[in-house]
């Protein structure tokens, strides 16, 4: 099961991602201390830590810099939550190696669909996406961000293999674009919906024998795509 340390000393928020996170199904450990936080990371390793930014001890800032100079601890995801939305403490967390950015006051609803979309991301959790993909005569590995295709490597850009990961954790469903854009680019660096429409245009060029009536990437009208690696 999804294990998922929450570290936030505000006692109405903690008890709150504590009561939706179980219910939908994650396992929830909650700490009010930084230094309780890394402890306890260490010792049980989570799949995904909510950090709070000002913590009684040490800032949050400090928690993450910690946990990603810890070779053991590095790879774990982290969302920072703050009240603080200034544009140098979204980039200071990014920076640091944060996974994404959540400013105060926020929907338990939103939280809920970034933890799932950091945890695919990661490849941790139920929904993960696959570390490779094949269809057709394409291969695509998102590890090492590579793609063939009859055996010919393909180019494509990184955010070409962000948006396939998005598609291939959920293979047959319907993608809205903003999901696609909240996976490909993140909740705060929003492309508008023709720039996604633009990088489909040029997967399809690159991947699909006949890019104007796709097999693998489709267009559901009014919805979003959807991928469909049996058809």
């Amino acid at each position: 099961m999804t294990r998922i340390l929450v570290v936030e000393d505000d006692a109405s928020i903690r008890l709150g991602l504590e009561d939706t996170l179980k219910a939908k199904g994650y396992t929830v450990t909650a700490v009010t201390r930084g230094d309780v936080g890394l402890a306890e990371a260490t010792e049980t390793p989570p799949d995904l830590i909510v950090l709070d930014i000002m913590l009684p001890d040490m800032d949050g800032f400090e928690v993450c810099r910690r946990l990603k100079a810890a070779p053991a601890l590095r790879d774990i995801p982290v969302i920072i939550l703050s009240a603080r939305g200034a544009e140098l403490d979204r980039v200071r967390g990014l920076e640091l190696g944060a996974d994404d950015y959540v400013t105060k006051p926020f929907s338990l609803m939103e939280l809920l669909a970034r933890v799932s979309a950091v945890l695919r991301r990661s490849g941790r959790g139920e929904g993960a996406a696959p570390d490779h993909m094949t269809f057709g005569n394409v291969v695509i590995n998102f590890k090492s961000q590579t793609a063939t295709k009859d055996g010919q490597a393909l180019e494509l850009p990184s955010r070409g293999y962000a948006i396939l990961k998005a598609l291939a954790t959920r293979p047959g469903d319907v993608v809205s674009r903003q999901d696609l854009m909240n996976e490909a680019w993140g909740y705060d660096k929003y492309p508008n919906t023709r720039t996604v429409d633009n990088h489909i245009v040029k997967l399809r060029k690159a991947l699909e024998d006949e890019p104007d009536s796709p097999t693998y990437l489709r267009t559901v009208h009014g919805a979003g795509y959807r991928f469909a690696p049996d058809e």
